[in-house]
């Protein structure tokens, strides 16, 4: 599969993952997503906090600030029941709360989750 392709797939995904998330009562606003190159690295390179690999690189990843009734969520295992359904939703979806990072949703690329 082209970079493109998973990439419009990923889009969609989130998409319904936002949609699951409000049919559930939670709310979300955007986090970090595309990171920028110039400030970034390139894929392979360590530049800012960004991991060389990051999946934002790919526009593979995106973070989600979740709250619930009204209150800003910071812990991963608030976040488990829209990781564990994210995960459920496609083969290569992995939640970054699996790793410390509970706000990350991104699709496998090239190994990289």
């Amino acid at each position: 599969m082209t970079l493109g392709k998973q990439q419009r797939i990923f889009t969609k995904d989130i998409a319904d993952l936002i949609l699951w998330a409000y049919e559930q009562g939670y709310e979300l606003t955007i986090g970090d997503g595309y990171r920028d190159p110039r400030v970034h690295g390139n894929w392979g390179e360590k530049e800012s906090y960004s991991h060389r690999y990051s999946l934002h690189k790919r526009r593979l990843a995106l973070d989600l600030n979740l709250f619930i009734n009204g209150t800003y969520q910071t812990t991963s295992d608030a976040h488990a029941p829209l990781g564990e359904h994210w995960e459920q939703m496609r083969k290569g979806n992995s939640w970054g709360g699996r790793f410390g990072d509970g706000n990350h949703y991104s699709s496998e690329y090239q190994g990289y989750k």
